[in-house]
């Protein structure tokens, strides 16, 4: 069995890290660095670096942060937001960052995808997805940070993501990001049945047992994880030890 992973996901804002309830609200909670770092120490598996307002500003910030994290940091790192073009991504990668994630630009221009993907592997790029439920069984893709609708179905743009040759899923649950009430499993799980990559979970965990509870119902290969972070409801034995004691494969 494939160790579950899990990632702490570090959304940025000015060099602050800011957390926020359906990608709105955004308060600070901390610096990025001194937070990867201490989250690397815990055990975490994966880090992810968000900046959460690279599509207002066309930009993408987080070079300098990347760089100073991977000195400390020996985990996988991605960074997302703002990734815009082919250099962009040959600058994060050379800041530090093992992968990219695309969303906005995957949406404008989905040839970056496959052009992205035959230049660097397709292991470097993860597709990032934000997801806002609109009916039952139903969800939209949504882009800048949550706040436009595309009108794109996320389970037929998953499947076209698959095929223009992202090497992972990142899908983000809008409804339940920041909520603290749990992953939008069946979100996930229709994802899972749909694809054939390996599925990150984002949106809505406040304890080990959410996370435990989505690994049992979808077949999800990481959880990324904020707020529980963030606000010192767990940690990262925590709910290592409570996916262990359900019966999956972790790193310890």
């Amino acid at each position: 069995m494939l160790k579950k992973r899990v990632a702490a996901r570090i959304d940025i804002k000015n060099e602050f890290v800011i957390k926020g309830i359906h990608l709105e609200g955004l308060r600070k909670v901390g610096n990025p660095n001194d937070l990867a770092k201490f989250y690397y120490d815990e055990g975490v598996d994966e880090i992810f670096f968000m900046d959460a307002v690279a599509a207002y500003y066309d930009r993408n910030s987080l070079e300098e942060i990347i760089s100073k994290a991977a000195k400390n940091v020996f985990v996988p790192i991605t960074v997302g937001g703002g990734i815009r073009t082919i250099n962009d991504i040959t600058k994060a990668l050379a800041s530090g960052a093992d992968k990219v994630a695309i969303n906005t630009q995957a949406v404008r221009t989905p040839e970056i995808m496959d052009e992205a993907s035959r230049i660097f592997g397709s292991q470097c790029i993860v597709a990032s997805i934000q997801a806002k439920k609109i009916a039952h069984d139903k969800w939209e893709v949504c882009v800048d940070n949550g706040r436009e609708a595309t009108g794109l179905d996320v389970i037929q743009w998953a499947r076209k993501l698959e095929q223009l040759g992202a090497g992972e899923i990142m899908i983000t649950s809008i409804d339940q990001e920041g909520t603290k009430k749990g992953y939008d499993t069946a979100l996930c799980n229709r994802i899972a049945n749909t694809i054939h990559l390996p599925i990150i979970a984002s949106g809505g965990a406040g304890s080990p047992q959410d996370i435990s509870h989505l690994c049992i119902n979808a077949d999800v290969s990481a959880v990324a994880v904020a707020s529980i972070l963030h606000y010192n409801l767990s940690s990262i034995n925590a709910i290592k030890c409570d996916l262990r004691s359900k019966g999956f494969n972790v790193r310890l």
